[in-house]
């Protein structure tokens, strides 16, 4: 038998989906692991998406998308993230994560680095071994509250560096990046002539402080920005996402994406027209879901004495159980799961700073998200 590549038994697996697969061969059992919106899709959403399947709408699209769903996501930019751009620097893709993989896919070559967060989504670290390039991990310190560090930042950089990737609002830790500091680092690239990813797909979950794309704040076409529909409109299957690229990619853009996917599905790309041009009332009813969800949830966890980060977004609460696991959070992320068929998200999946925590997804009934928090022993 033919050797794979000699990289891809480097990619490492998730540690979310390992305990996932578990979490799906057992019975009654609470799942706070995946990130999956517990609402339902709004009507009108749905409704587009059969209209586009009864119509017979599901031929080839152009590579970027359709017109009129590229042209709102320009609108949208321009209104919500004070990006300004023309409808060929917006790709519509197979959701955030065809988006990623394309960004550094476009500015990775076999052998190069790229800075990290740690803890950080898993897909930062499987794409860039996937591509023969370099994961380094910069570290997100519970001390300096999970922010980055320019500083060290700047001893992680070799000739070998070329881009950097930021998450905010944070997927697992739900920080939320200040403008000052997108300035720094967006600086900072600047010094080291660095690409910068921004993942941005919990924009619209935002608690304390309003979200900032970097892309707004960038004077020299540097970075490129992943959106999702999948969180924000409960969208998660119908993969719908976009790449926001530099100016002057477009031949290259319409031949990465022809060899990709050739074209997101036309009848999903109906129904994510329909979210962005549509009533936002349900993002708002989500939003307070959530916000409701993570009061409910932060109370209980204090009255146990249970220590964790307050989140500035998203909707997941990290939680130290470092108290408890014994220096290996993965293994009793498991214990935990068979023992009391509750599903977390191990934080060292997320990378080795996230060792001794977990990753609790906040999108979930209340009533099981409670049931599922008050299993965990308190600390002594």
């Amino acid at each position: 038998m033919p050797h794979l590549a000699s990289h891809i038994p480097g990619v490492p697996a998730s540690g979310i989906r390992g305990i996932h697969e578990i979490a799906l061969t057992l019975d009654d059992m609470i799942m706070l692991a995946v990130g999956e919106p517990d609402v339902p899709v709004a009507p009108h959403i749905a409704a587009a998406a059969i209209a586009a399947w009864q119509a017979d709408q599901t031929n080839y699209t152009a590579n970027g998308g359709i017109p009129a769903l590229r042209q709102a996501i320009v609108e949208k930019l321009a209104r919500d993230n004070d990006i300004h751009v023309d409808t060929e620097r917006v790709w519509v893709t197979v959701g955030a994560t065809q988006a990623l993989h394309q960004a550094m896919a476009l500015t990775l070559s076999a052998g190069d680095e790229v800075l990290l967060p740690d803890p950080g989504y898993t897909t930062f670290t499987m794409n860039a071994r996937i591509l023969d390039a370099v994961p380094v991990l910069y570290p997100l310190r519970a001390a300096a509250g999970f922010m980055p560090d320019v500083a060290e930042l700047e001893a992680l950089v070799t000739p070998k560096t070329r881009v950097l990737i930021i998450n905010s609002p944070s997927n697992p830790l739900g920080t939320i990046f200040p403008q000052a500091l997108l300035g720094e680092l967006l600086a900072f690239a600047r010094r080291h002539d660095l690409w910068v990813i921004s993942d941005e797909v919990y924009e619209h979950f935002s608690w304390s402080g309003a979200h900032v794309s970097i892309a707004s704040l960038d004077t020299d076409d540097r970075v490129f920005t992943v959106f999702s529909l999948s969180k924000s409109y409960a969208m998660t299957g119908a993969r719908v996402g976009y790449l926001v690229t530099p100016p002057g990619l477009t031949t290259t853009m319409r031949t990465v994406q022809e060899a990709a996917i050739s074209c997101v599905g036309e009848p999903d790309q109906w129904a994510g027209l329909a979210a962005l041009t549509g009533d936002q009332g349900h993002v708002e009813l989500a939003r307070a879901h959530y916000r409701d969800n993570l009061a409910a949830a932060t109370a209980m966890l204090d009255e146990r004495g249970i220590r964790y980060l307050r989140p500035g977004g998203a909707f997941y609460l990290f939680v130290d159980v470092s108290y408890i696991s014994a220096g290996d959070v993965a293994a009793w992320a498991e214990r935990f799961l068979r023992d009391q068929r509750v599903a977390v998200a191990p934080g060292s999946a997320f990378g080795p700073s996230g060792e001794g925590w977990i990753r609790v997804c906040l999108a979930s009934p209340r009533d099981r998200l409670l049931e599922g928090l008050g299993r965990l022993p308190a600390p002594d």
